[in-house]
């Protein structure tokens, strides 16, 4: 309801007050229209500017634009000029109606993240599983976590096998297996198999929960950026002033000390930013891009530092087969059709890229399965027409004896030489013949080394990748992109640490990411960019830019228009606001113009402010950067 009758007040006062300026016009009808303006500019117009004026003094203990204003309005409507008054307190809200329409940044992070932890949990109690509130959860208790299912605690797998994905927190590109021994993080998902977990923390003291008190901590951390307009107030307020006083006591002519407040009053120094802002929010907008306010292109102007998340920001965040061999005398076809023929019954997404890899290359036609059996943390095992086919990893090479020896060596090889480029290995071994082998990895985006390479155009010359993931695979996506700086396997905290040092050294930091892992990170850097295509809603809550249609190539043009954009406002600032100023000033103290006369040359320096930033709306970068059709493989 007040957001409402918030607009209303922000669209029917400038509206109200334009009308009835215009209305100043009817000939016989001045004194009451007269009245009337000087009545809305005083008690609306000036009571609403002074009292965020005072607030601003209280709060800064600096003098700010609207001081001016407020003894301008007050003084040409003792004096009579209805009109002068009634038009620098519209041209103040006019700019205070820009500013509102760029603001729109919502706080919805914390909430955002406690949906990824789950309502309900099973668990062992009373010598039964029963279903019970996650919050009542204790620790030492063992709680049953299906495939689908979040993970309602950090603890211990004790019985059962299964793969869990933990992207959410750690950026991992690939569900890792668990089996008992190995630790589990709430808010994580178990894609596959079933988990038997002893709970060792619940509630914030789990890895989610820091993540939680992170955000807090990050969000109180980011001071709001203070305007331009009430920055350069601070000096220029105080000056005017003391000219106005200087005219006054030298001439003891009232009117020529209110024109030159009149003219004087910072109203084009309002509309410099706001108006160039939203020209360039708009710009980005119809490309997919959204900034969260004008303070925004401010902060992207100044970064200097680019941080960015591998996993869904510079590769695609979905597991493919990015290699694939022959090691005996099998055809190639034949080992794609053993190999579907098993991953078919498995929804484990290495499966899914086996068999994803083998509809695109031969077709599809597996045979028919006598038995399938899940071996987690090691692979999956069929009999196919009396034959045993196994799909798996270097445990299954090693427990399976009587293997033709050139053929296992081959196999270990493949499997050796893929982890070094941080690669998940797979063997197809049909009876006792190693016959082929699947490297699957994350793919990095097709657009990555453009964005990179547009990035150090725009003058960004250091470029780090943050991951959770393992340093071989981190190296490997780095290399594609063409990204120098690498730092690997980190969690949120580390993240967030890491920016922190950067901002203590003097650099100006973006953040580019899409998992919640990257929440605290986007939210502490000077400027967040969220991948906002298939990214988490906690990560485009927390950013204060998000690519919605995940074209990480447009990076350079959100610089480039950002920067262009400052350019603009400093020639409102100087050009117009200050230009304009001087020339007026100068004419009012020799006693060449009336107020009337000095709101007029003044409403013209805002038209022309307005003019100036409207050539954002069409602008673009020279440079363009062309996306290649075939991806580029890590």
């Amino acid at each position: 309801m007040m957001e409402t009758i918030k607009k209303i007040w922000i669209w029917f006062l400038p509206s109200f007050m334009l009308a009835t300026i215009l209305l100043s016009a009817i000939p016989g009808q001045e004194d009451w229209l007269g009245f009337t303006i000087a009545f809305i500019p005083m008690l609306l117009g000036g009571g609403i500017i002074a009292y965020k004026s005072l607030l601003a003094i209280l709060e800064t203990r600096t003098i700010t634009a609207g001081i001016m204003v407020v003894i301008t309005i007050v003084g040409c409507a003792y004096l009579g000029f209805y009109q002068a008054a009634a038009l620098v307190a519209l041209m103040m809200f006019i700019g205070e109606f820009l500013e509102e329409i760029t603001l729109a940044k919502t706080r919805k992070a914390v909430q955002q993240l406690m949906d990824f932890v789950p309502d309900t949990a099973t668990v062992w109690r009373n010598e039964a599983w029963q279903t019970i509130d996650a919050d009542d959860i204790r620790t030492g208790e063992v709680v049953w976590v299906r495939a689908g299912e979040r993970i309602p605690v950090d603890g211990k797998v004790v019985k059962g096998e299964g793969a869990v994905n933990q992207s959410a927190l750690t950026g991992e590109s690939l569900p890792v297996d668990k089996q008992p021994g190995d630790a589990v993080l709430m808010g994580t998902i178990n894609e596959y198999g079933s988990l038997h977990i002893e709970t060792e923390k619940i509630g914030s003291g789990t890895v989610m929960g820091k993540v939680i008190e992170i955000v807090y901590e990050a969000e109180e951390r980011k001071g709001p950026t203070q305007k331009i307009a009430d920055q350069f107030a601070k000096y220029f307020t105080p000056l005017i002033l003391v000219v106005a006083t200087v005219a006054w006591l030298a001439t003891s002519d009232i009117v020529r000390t209110m024109t030159i407040l009149v003219i004087a009053c910072p109203c084009a120094l309002v509309l410099a930013t706001p108006t160039a802002a939203v020209a360039s929010i708009g710009n980005l907008a119809k490309r997919g891009v959204l900034i969260k306010g004008g303070k925004m292109i401010e902060a992207l102007s100044k970064v200097d530092v680019v941080c960015v998340d591998k996993t869904g920001t510079i590769t695609s965040g979905q597991p493919k087969v990015v290699e694939f061999a022959v090691f005996g005398d099998q055809a190639e076809s034949d080992v794609l059709q053993w190999a579907a023929a098993v991953e078919q019954h498995s929804e484990h997404p290495l499966a899914r890229a086996i068999v994803d890899y083998a509809k695109e290359n031969g077709g599809f036609e597996p045979k028919e399965t006598d038995s399938f059996t899940s071996m987690p943390g090691a692979g999956v095992h069929a009999v196919i027409s009396g034959t045993d086919v196994w799909i798996g990893n270097e445990k299954v090479v090693s427990a399976i004896a009587g293997l033709n020896a050139d053929a296992s060596d081959a196999a270990r090889r493949f499997i050796s030489e893929q982890q070094q480029f941080g690669r998940t290995a797979l063997v197809v071994i049909v009876g006792h013949e190693c016959a082929g082998g699947f490297a699957i990895a994350d793919t990095v985006r097709p657009e990555a080394s453009f964005a990179v390479s547009g990035l150090r155009q725009e003058g960004i010359r250091r470029i780090v990748m943050l991951t959770g993931d393992n340093e071989a695979a981190a190296q490997a996506v780095a290399r594609q992109a063409g990204i120098d700086e690498v730092r690997s396997a980190l969690l949120p905290a580390d993240k967030l640490e890491y920016i922190r040092e950067l901002q203590k050294a003097g650099h100006v930091v973006a953040m580019v990411g899409d998992g919640v892992n990257d929440a605290p990170a986007l939210m502490l850097a000077d400027v967040g960019i969220s991948m906002a295509g298939r990214g988490t809603d906690i990560a485009i809550e927390s950013s204060g830019v998000a690519l919605m249609g995940d074209q990480l190539q447009l990076l350079p043009e959100v610089l480039k228009i950002s920067r262009r954009a400052m350019q603009l406002i400093r020639q409102n600032i100087w050009g117009f606001a200050v230009g304009f100023n001087v020339v007026g000033i100068a004419l009012a103290v020799l006693g060449l113009i009336s107020p009337v006369m000095g709101a007029i040359i003044h409403n013209i320096a805002s038209l022309f402010v307005v003019m100036n930033s409207a050539r954002m709306i069409t602008y673009r970068r020279k440079v363009q950067f062309t996306v290649k059709a075939e991806p580029v493989q890590a």
